[in-house]
């Protein structure tokens, strides 16, 4: 074990997971307003991605304003979502919107391979290659500000949520619809703008982590380990989506890191850590560390 590297990989776990909590508050922010798991979460950052390198490569764009472009356009799309898939589905089973957002993600996923192909991309640099050097720990700048943003994000939410009326507005269209409705609020109108917020959120992300990884389709794959900090979390608490994401990054950093050992290297245990400690979370713990136990009066 390279316990003397301990600090660097505990560090640059915690600012990975900076990135995982940031995809996963837009999961988070649809669950909390409309109870639909967002499946598709991972291929709306893919594209946010590719929307913003072909306004740098084609338009000739600064990345700056391309990245500013792309969240705009993920907000279109976000609604467009809502609109046409998921609009004609209220009141439906819960089963049929998780099939609709599988069927998005597949449909997204081939829309990217057949409009920008497979092969991998790279944006232009947004942050100086100069590394934040703190004492023995050497730290990305990309990774610092990705996790700045997620810092960000969870501040700019919890807001939301407590004190604007669109916030509160979601949180009672999440709990009963039909009563929602009745007092007269647009729910409608409210998981549209669920779903615009989350679409840019995860823009964000998608940016973000293509500066980290590269560009590529599987960057959605990379994103499903937004999941089990979702679901360590809390489906509904945005904090709990701050803490998951900071640990399944903990995690991955330090099973990819101490281990000097070659063959436990080439096993990538750090790719299969986050889902063991999903299935661990959903044996003992499966609510969440915030989620909340519904019981229904029969």
């Amino acid at each position: 074990m390279n316990w003397e590297l301990f600090p660097q990989f505990l560090a640059t776990g915690l600012l990975t997971g900076g990135v995982y909590a940031l995809i996963a508050l837009g999961i988070v922010l649809i669950y909390k307003s409309s109870r639909i798991f967002n499946f598709a979460q991972g291929h709306i950052l893919m594209i946010g991605g590719y929307v913003t390198w072909w306004f740098t490569e084609n338009l000739g764009w600064d990345v700056w304003l391309s990245f500013a472009a792309a969240v705009v356009v993920a907000v279109f799309l976000g609604l467009a979502i809502e609109r046409v898939a998921l609009r004609p589905l209220i009141g439906q089973p819960i089963l049929a919107t998780i099939m609709m957002t599988l069927a998005l993600s597949q449909f997204m996923q081939g829309g990217v391979i057949l409009l920008f192909g497979a092969s991998q991309r790279s944006l232009p640099i947004m942050f100086p290659l100069q590394p934040v050097i703190i004492g023995d720990v050497r730290l990305k700048l990309n990774l610092v500000m990705a996790f700045a943003f997620g810092i960000v994000g969870f501040i700019a939410l919890m807001f939301f949520f407590r004190f604007t009326r669109a916030g509160l507005a979601m949180c009672a269209a999440a709990e009963d619809h039909h009563l929602a409705q009745s007092v007269g609020l647009r729910v409608p109108r409210i998981f549209g703008l669920a779903w615009a917020i989350a679409s840019a959120i995860a823009t964000v992300g998608g940016v973000m982590l293509a500066n980290i990884s590269g560009l590529e389709v599987n960057l959605s794959i990379i994103a499903l380990k937004a999941f089990p900090a979702v679901l360590f979390g809390g489906l509904e608490s945005i904090p709990g989506a701050i803490i998951g994401g900071l640990t399944v990054g903990v995690i991955e950093g330090l099973v990819g890191g101490l281990p000097n050992d070659p063959a436990l290297r080439s096993l990538h245990l750090a790719d299969i850590a986050p889902y063991v400690f999903l299935l661990l979370v959903l044996l003992f713990r499966p609510d969440g560390l915030f989620g909340l136990k519904r019981i229904e009066r029969i």
